[in-house]
């Protein structure tokens, strides 16, 4: 939960999908944040929110080139050999572009497993 609720200058070093400077936290309380983070790809205003008790992080995007609107779910379980993290991605596209854009999520398995296999992998 650490890495993924981690919003210091840091976040762009554990994240290689993040550069600075399409790195901005807008708002931050205890348990969320309002940030803006990508590359000049592609990028999104979202809100983090997350449940230490129940193992949760929760992204709402507010906003994102080229996918739109949706979200995401990271849910955390135990396991003998450390952690195992369940992703879940919600895309409401509306442009045409974000439309043809999303329409390629459900073959990214792979892309998405490899973007998150560094930063939520620790020792």
């Amino acid at each position: 939960m650490g890495v993924l609720t981690n919003f210091t200058p840091s976040r762009v070093e554990e994240w290689s999908s993040i550069d600075a400077e399409h790195f901005q936290v807008h708002e931050r309380g205890e348990t969320w944040a309002e940030v803006t983070e990508g590359n000049g790809k592609s990028w999104e205003r979202a809100r983090y929110e997350w449940d230490p008790s129940a193992n949760r992080v929760t992204v709402t995007t507010r906003d994102s080139v080229p996918f739109g609107s949706g979200g995401w779910q990271f849910q955390m379980t135990p396991t003998d050999n450390g952690t195992r993290v369940d992703v879940r991605l919600e895309r409401h596209p509306t442009s045409l572009k974000s439309k043809v854009m999303s329409s390629i999520i459900p073959f990214a398995g792979p892309v998405f497993r490899k973007s998150f296999r560094e930063p939520l992998h620790t020792t």
